[in-house]
């Protein structure tokens, strides 16, 4: 809402080329939505992460290394094709497709396909996070 009041006044607008978006637009709840339920999923990946490892440090420092670090390798060390396999497997790149409300085209997944990458990886870890309890501390 913060935006929709901020941006006209900044140039974005349809006469400076960018695209005019209503808050009750597909694109935007979707984006809107999508946010919400793409940070409870870094929740969720979080928790299983430090289940497995018992300790936030290292689940803390897993969990940023995974969203953070693995995108930017992929930038510089991947070359175009093998580049974009790996953004539609890592979880940071792929969730963050649901807030695309433009240029769908060019993404490497679709903005859903994207969070339910995302959503796999939270199963995951909070699977392994469950066994590791089960075996550890039964």
């Amino acid at each position: 809402l913060a935006g929709w009041v901020i941006l006209p006044g900044r140039g974005f607008t349809g006469a400076g080329g960018s695209p005019v978006l209503a808050l009750t637009g597909p694109a935007v709840l979707r984006a809107a939505a999508g946010s919400v339920l793409y940070l409870a999923l870094i929740g969720v990946l979080s928790l299983g992460v430090t289940a497995v490892t018992r300790s936030t440090a290292a689940g803390v420092g897993t969990v940023l290394g995974l969203l953070y670090v693995a995108p930017i390798i992929t930038a510089v060390v991947a070359p175009g094709s093998l580049r974009r396999h790996l953004e539609q497997i890592a979880p940071m790149t792929a969730g963050l497709d649901v807030q695309a409300t433009s240029g769908l085209g060019s993404l490497p997944l679709s903005p859903w396909a994207g969070l339910g990458v995302l959503g796999a990886w939270a199963a995951g870890a909070l699977m392994l996070g469950g066994l590791a309890l089960r075996s550890r501390d039964a």
